[in-house]
């Protein structure tokens, strides 16, 4: 029988333990970060980045933060986007894991325009940060329909020019590409938070359901493999 995806799973992903560490979660961060790098997904939000900031004037800082930035990987591509093209970044990582952000720390000492932290985004300690950009990637699916919204309201309320989301398409084609894609790794939780993460991800219909309830200015594209890239702007 063939994967349902008519609808959004509430399934939790083993990752979303927030106390998770040693080994495991480290090869499944590596993992993670290979596959999105291989599929196309960093250049998904690095295209974003692009259109969001066109017409930002480069001799100002850019803040920027990414939510539930895990190893870093994203802002470490981003610092070098903004290194190579004469752009002044101030990156802040944001996740409510401590051994992830641990080894986010350790992955970027070369880059001091990064700084990670630990925090949950559902705590009011969250609502008091400002930035000018907001970068959600792969992270969205994490939540429900209400948490989804809320949590954008935020964003858009805090972002000085945008708000940035690379997420999964929810679709049967996208699960059983993943699963053949991860025949090869031994790493359990990558395989089922991989699957789980596409079940729980979004249709179109989703997005612009949500759109429609924030108002305001925003394109939605579908990229490959299996993306939807939304950027919403705020100026």
């Amino acid at each position: 029988m063939l994967i349902d995806t008519t609808y959004r799973s509430h399934t939790i992903e083993i990752m979303d333990n927030l106390d998770l560490s040693g080994d495991v979660l480290i090869d499944a961060l590596d993992q993670l970060a290979t596959i999105n790098k291989l599929l196309g997904g960093n250049q998904v939000t690095l295209n974003g980045l692009k259109k969001i900031l066109e017409g930002q004037p480069k001799d100002k800082t850019i803040s920027i933060i990414d939510l539930g930035c895990g190893s870093g990987d994203m802002l470490r591509i981003v610092a070098d986007y903004g290194r190579k093209n004469g752009y002044t970044f101030k990156l802040l990582g944001i996740d409510a894991n401590q051994a992830t952000i641990d080894y986010a720390n350790q992955l970027a000492t070369n880059y001091p325009e990064i700084q990670f932290i630990k925090e949950d985004i559902l705590t009011e300690a969250f609502n008091t940060h400002t930035y000018d950009i907001a970068m959600c990637t792969l992270f969205l699916h994490h939540f429900d329909d209400k948490i989804v919204l809320n949590l954008l309201k935020t964003l858009l309320k805090n972002a000085r020019i945008g708000v940035l989301i690379n997420d999964l398409h929810r679709h049967r084609m996208a699960y059983y590409l993943f699963k053949i894609i991860t025949l090869g790794i031994k790493n359990n939780m990558t395989k089922n938070d991989g699957l789980i993460s596409i079940l729980r991800a979004f249709k179109r219909k989703d997005l612009e359901r949500f759109s429609k309830e924030l108002n305001y200015n925003s394109t939605i594209r579908w990229r490959w493999a299996f993306r939807y890239q939304w950027i919403i702007k705020t100026t």
